[in-house]
């Protein structure tokens, strides 16, 4: 099963993430950056299982993330 991995600490705050996938991504009103919305974390690395089908959605979103702190696992 594949997995969002992202690497929160490097966030920027942009909000592409959550503008291409509001179901997975919530933007933090304390610190402005992304979330992981049930994400968990381990170490400040935030991991979500998803589907394959998710998976293939979020290409997009790794692709136009500027920090590149999200990976696929």
């Amino acid at each position: 099963m594949p997995k969002l991995i992202q690497y929160r600490n490097h966030c920027i705050g942009c909000g592409i993430c959550y503008e291409l996938q509001p179901e997975i991504w919530r933007m933090s009103k304390k610190d402005g950056k992304a979330t992981l919305v049930k994400g968990v974390p381990k170490k400040n690395v935030f991991i979500l299982p998803i589907s394959e089908e998710v998976a293939y959605e979020s290409m997009a979103t790794l692709e136009a993330c500027p920090a590149k702190v999200i990976k696929l696992g």
